[in-house]
This record gives C-alpha cells, sequence and structure tokens, in this order.
C-alpha cells in the first residue's frame, strides 16, 4: 500500500493521465464548432398565403440550380410577409440558394409556353440570368464562422 508522498504521485500521474484522454475531446468540439455556421434566408415577394416556398442550397456550379445538386433542401409554408429559412451546421464556403413559390402544391416549377415560369422564383444575390438561370458565381455568397443573414426576392 502506498503512504505518504508516493500515494499523491500515484494520484497526481492518474489526474494527468485522464486530464490528456479529455483534452482532444475538448479541443475537437471546439474546432467543430469554429468549422459550422448558420445560414439564414429571407424570402420576400410571396404574392399569396397558398402553397410553400421551396429552396434548395448548393455549393457546387456543376448543378447550379437543378435538384440534383442541392446539398440541402426544403419547403416552407408560404406567407404573404414572406419566410424565413434557417439552414444549421455548415461548413465555411461558397454557397448559392435558389428558391420558388409552389402555390398549387405540386412540387414542381411550373412552366408555360416557352418556358415561361408561372410560379415566382429567385435566387441568392438576387442574381437574373439571361433567358436562364443565373450562373453560380452570380448568386453566390460566402458563409463563414457566424450566421450569415441574405434575402431574396422571388418574381417573374
Amino acid at each position: 500500500m502506498l503512504t505518504g508522498i508516493y500515494r499523491h504521485r500515484a494520484i497526481l500521474r492518474w489526474f494527468v493521465f485522464f486530464a490528456f484522454l479529455a483534452v482532444p475531446g475538448l479541443v475537437r468540439g471546439d474546432l467543430a464548432r469554429l468549422d459550422s455556421a448558420e445560414l439564414h434566408i429571407h424570402v420576400t415577394g410571396v404574392d399569396t398565403d397558398k402553397g410553400v416556398v421551396q429552396y434548395g442550397l448548393y455549393n457546387a456550379p456543376e448543378h447550379f440550380p437543378s435538384r440534383k445538386g442541392r446539398i440541402a433542401e426544403g419547403e416552407v409554408k408560404a406567407t404573404r410577409d414572406g419566410v424565413k429559412i434557417i439552414i444549421k451546421s455548415l461548413k465555411p464556403g461558397y454557397y448559392a440558394v435558389a428558391a420558388f413559390h409552389d402555390e398549387n402544391l405540386n412540387d414542381s416549377f411550373d412552366q408555360g409556353i416557352l418556358g415561361i415560369p408561372l410560379e415566382n422564383y429567385g435566387f441568392s444575390n438576387d442574381a437574373h440570368g439571361f433567358l436562364d438561370a443565373p450562373a453560380f458565381k452570380d448568386a453566390r455568397f460566402r458563409v463563414g464562422g457566424s450566421p450569415t443573414t441574405i434575402s431574396i426576392t422571388l418574381g417573374r
């Protein structure tokens, strides 16, 4: 059995051993918090309270703004006052958002003859394309370590 100073040294060794085991987990948790941020999206230009506003988040130009390239997507009940969307746990980087008002709840962006939009739509940075969707570079914005807020105005 340990006595006196030897007992205190043994306790100290165990304490140091467990402290080294705990520190990497604490550091990883802190780094994880630094590596994730929130995106707050405020969408206006919603004409009616009918339907939903669907959105897609993209982080690369290859598939923007197709459904296939979304890294996050969802829908929010439409209100004339606009809608607010929060996307959590994003890594810092460049992103773009596409949104539309699915007024008739058919889960599709409706277009008429010659592809003319029948539902309001919009992109981050209120980017516009000529007879097509804007380029990713025109709609992109930076998300850093703290919450980022953007606005999108829907229109036709």
